[in-house]
């Protein structure tokens, strides 16, 4: 009587830890925790933007570059800053000191970085920007922009 209550006990056990990994594997993917950039992609980006009839973000940054590297490690990783950029831009972030980057930053006129620009789906410039921001000012940057398309 022992080991049958033992092998029910046991079946139990495998069976309700298999169910609990299979309804864990079933659920919705979190929010995002941060902005999604394409790397070095301007081409894909405008494609994206296009298609999905969106803004693009970018965000033109230097590797050496100290309120770059904060950008990306605080603002870009804030849950609202995130949401709204992710749900209303395609994003790309540009190391302007490589690949297209320096083509891009003439052609763009960059003085320093991080510049930050927001350009409609056909590659014009909207709205820019240079230097730090916390996820407040940068939504509000964001919006900005937004808003200029509606004629606010």
């Amino acid at each position: 009587m022992m080991r049958v209550l033992f092998k029910i006990l046991m079946c139990w056990c495998l069976f309700s830890s298999w169910a609990l990994v299979g309804c864990a594997q079933e659920q919705p993917p979190k929010k995002d925790k941060q902005i999604n950039f394409i790397e070095d992609a301007w081409p894909e980006a405008l494609k994206k933007a296009a298609a999905q009839n969106k803004y693009v973000f970018v965000d033109a940054y230097a590797t050496w570059c100290g309120p770059c590297k904060m950008l990306k490690a605080t603002t870009f990783k804030n849950n609202k800053a995130a949401a709204f950029f992710n749900q209303n831009f395609i994003n790309v972030s540009i190391d302007m000191e490589k690949g297209l980057g320096p083509q891009l930053a003439q052609q763009w006129q960059i003085q320093a970085y991080p510049t930050l620009i927001i350009f409609n789906a056909q590659g014009k410039p909207v709205l820019g920007t240079v230097g730090y921001l916390g996820a407040q000012d940068l939504m509000r940057f964001g919006q900005q922009a937004l808003d200029k398309d509606k004629g606010i």
